[in-house]
């Protein structure tokens, strides 16, 4: 939806939740895929912004917020915005006011990876792939920053369309920075933090949802296993058995 002024935001932010929405997402910088917002391009204002988190906050929900620049993410934190999806150009006063506030980032590689790859064969416009390269390798510098400050760091893709068998590539994108055991948590016990479902989501525990995968092999040694679908040897959802594969 586009929303211009105070106003409309609370009203757009109001009908989302009752429609049902569990969480409010925000475009605070520009984007790779947007034609018309370069990506240091700010947006919304900063009332704007304190007005979709205090609505949200009314209905126990919060506010995730895309956001490539340290510019736009700061913006954010100090509105309270829960979520920094992206934090693609962060830099130490950012990755520090993300820490104090308790808030999160959820960095996305896996799709910056498939545009490269697939991008021209996908017919995308130039201006679109000189923007997602610009970010590529700055990517990686903010996971590693965010990773040295104990920042609390989530688990996405981002990836759409043609690029979305790369989804899970994105476990050994990260480990570029990360060891296997922190993208494993990343992708499970933090997210769960961060959807606020501790205990149910991303954990073996007794009254949690038994949402489980197990692999031919040790994700720890080697993460690959778990983009490699005929390692995939059984899904559990919910406490049920969705697929099995003996190996």
């Amino acid at each position: 939806m586009l929303v211009d002024g105070a106003d409309e935001m609370r009203r757009a932010v109001r009908e989302q939740l009752r429609k049902g929405a569990s969480q409010i997402k925000l475009f605070v910088s520009g984007g790779v895929l947007s034609p018309v917002d370069p990506i240091w391009m700010n947006q919304f204002s900063d009332e704007e912004i304190r007005v979709a988190v205090e609505e949200a906050a009314s209905k126990r929900a919060y506010v995730m917020a895309h956001c490539h620049t340290n510019e736009a993410a700061l913006r954010c934190i100090r509105a309270g915005v829960r979520s920094i999806e992206h934090a693609t150009l962060m830099e130490a006063d950012g990755v520090r006011a993300l820490v104090e506030q308790d808030a999160f980032a959820v960095p996305t590689f896996a799709i910056g990876e498939g545009m490269r790859i697939h991008a021209e064969a996908a017919g995308m416009p130039a201006v679109m792939i000189a923007k997602a390269r610009e970010l590529g390798d700055a990517a990686y510098a903010s996971l590693d920053l965010l990773r040295q400050a104990k920042a609390r760091i989530g688990f996405g893709t981002d990836v759409l369309g043609p690029v979305m068998a790369m989804q899970s590539h994105e476990f050994t994108l990260r480990t570029r920075v990360c060891t296997p055991l922190e993208v494993l948590r990343q992708a499970t016990s933090v997210n769960a933090a961060l959807l606020r479902m501790d205990g149910r989501l991303g954990t073996i525990a007794p009254g949690a949802l038994a949402d489980l995968v197990a692999v031919h092999g040790n994700p720890l040694k080697d993460i690959s296993v778990l983009e490699q679908h005929d390692r995939i040897g059984l899904i559990v959802r919910d406490g049920k058995i969705v697929s099995h594969h003996p190996h």
